[in-house]
C-alpha cells in the first residue's frame, strides 16, 4: 500500500507498523486497553478527589501518575487505532517527532514520580514523625513540577538531534508509534550524537531513578527489620506493595523493549510491535488496578460511583 523507500528530497514521512493478518485483533486489543486506561485512571483521580482521607502526599503523587498515564495512552493508542479504522499508516516527520518527544518525556516524568513515591514511602517508614513536615502539599506540588520539567528538559534534544538528519532509505517503523531509537535507525547519515545523547538521557533519568528507588528500599527494609514484631514488619512492608507493583509495571516493559531494540534485530516484526504495545499500555492499565486493589478507600469510592454497587462500598 505504501512504498517504504523514498529519496532524501521527498517530503519526510514515516510508515507505522501493523500486525499483518492480525489487524482486527490488534484493533480490539488496543480499544480495550485504551478504555481500561481511561476508565481506571479517571476513576483513581475522582476517588482521590472525593475521599478526604486520601488527601495525602502519596495519593497526590498517584494522581500525578494517573494524569501522566492518561496523557501517554492518549498520545499513542488513538493514533494506533486509526491505523485500522482509516488505514492511515503514514505519519508526517513533524508529527512523528512530536509523538516521540511526548512518549519519552512522559516516560521520564513517570519515572521521576515513581522515585518521588519511593521517597514518600522512605520518609513515612523511616521518619514517620517528620513525614507531614517534610512532604507538605506545597513540597509535593514542587516535586511534581520538577518531575515534569526534568522529563521535558532531558528528552527535548532527542527530536532536535534528529531534525537535521536525512532519511533516504526505508521509512517503515517497527511500532505503531514513534520511538527515538526506531526513528534514528532509519537515518541515512551519521546519527552517533543522537545515539549517545539518547543513551545518556535514559541512564540519567530512568537508570538513576531505578538506582535511587532500590537504594530507598534498602533503607526501608533496614528500618522495617528493626521493628519489634513480625506483625509490625508485615504491616509496614504492606504499605509499599502497591508502589513496588507500579515500579515493576513500568521498568520491566522498559527493560524488555530496550533489550528487543538492542538485540532483537533478527526477531519477527510481531515481537517488536507487541513489546512496544506492552511498554505503552501496561503501566497505564495496571497502575490504577494495583492501587485500587491495595487501597480500600480508593476501592470503596470507585464502587460507590458504580450503579448498583453503593451497598458494597
Amino acid at each position: 500500500m505504501f512504498s517504504s523507500n523514498s529519496s532524501a528530497s521527498d517530503p519526510p514521512f514515516f510508515i507505522l507498523a501493523t500486525m499483518p493478518g492480525l489487524e482486527l485483533a490488534h484493533f480490539w486489543v488496543c480499544s480495550f486497553l485504551y478504555t481500561l486506561a481511561l476508565a481506571g485512571n479517571c476513576a483513581v483521580l475522582l476517588a482521590v478527589k472525593l475521599e478526604p482521607s486520601l488527601h495525602l502526599p502519596n495519593y497526590f503523587f498517584l494522581c500525578m501518575l494517573a494524569t501522566v498515564d492518561l496523557a501517554l495512552a492518549t498520545c499513542t493508542l488513538p493514533r494506533a487505532l486509526s491505523l485500522y479504522c482509516f488505514g492511515s499508516r503514514q505519519i508526517s516527520f513533524g508529527g512523528c517527532l512530536l509523538q516521540m518527544f511526548l512518549i519519552h518525556s512522559l516516560s521520564g516524568v513517570e519515572s521521576s514520580l515513581l522515585l518521588a513515591m519511593a521517597l514518600d514511602r522512605y520518609v513515612a517508614i523511616c521518619h514517620p514523625l517528620r513525614h507531614a513536615a517534610i512532604l507538605t502539599p506545597a513540597t509535593t506540588a514542587r516535586i511534581g513540577l520538577a518531575a515534569t520539567a526534568r522529563g521535558a528538559a532531558f528528552f527535548l534534544p532527542l527530536p532536535l538531534l534528529l531534525l537535521p538528519l536525512p532519511f533516504c532509505g526505508s521509512r517503515l517503523l517497527s511500532h505503531p508509534f514513534c520511538l527515538h531509537q526506531d526513528v534514528m535507525n532509519l537515518a541515512c547519515a551519521n546519527a552517533t550524537p543522537s545515539l549517545v545523547y539518547g543513551l545518556a538521557a535514559i541512564l540519567l533519568v530512568m537508570g538513576l531513578d531505578a538506582f535511587l528507588i532500590c537504594l530507598s528500599y534498602l533503607f526501608i527494609l533496614k528500618a522495617i527489620l528493626r521493628l519489634a514484631s513480625w506483625q509490625e514488619r508485615l504491616k509496614a512492608f504492606s504499605t509499599c506493595l502497591a508502589h513496588l507493583g507500579v515500579v515493576l509495571a513500568f521498568y520491566v516493559p522498559l527493560v524488555g523493549l530496550s533489550v528487543v531494540h538492542r538485540f532483537g534485530k533478527g526477531l519477527p516484526p510481531l515481537v517488536h510491535i507487541l513489546m512496544g504495545n506492552v511498554y505503552i499500555s501496561v503501566p497505564s492499565v495496571l497502575n490504577p488496578i494495583i492501587y485500587g486493589l491495595r487501597t480500600r478507600q480508593i476501592r470503596s469510592r470507585i464502587l460507590a460511583l458504580l450503579p448498583g454497587c453503593q451497598g458494597t462500598a
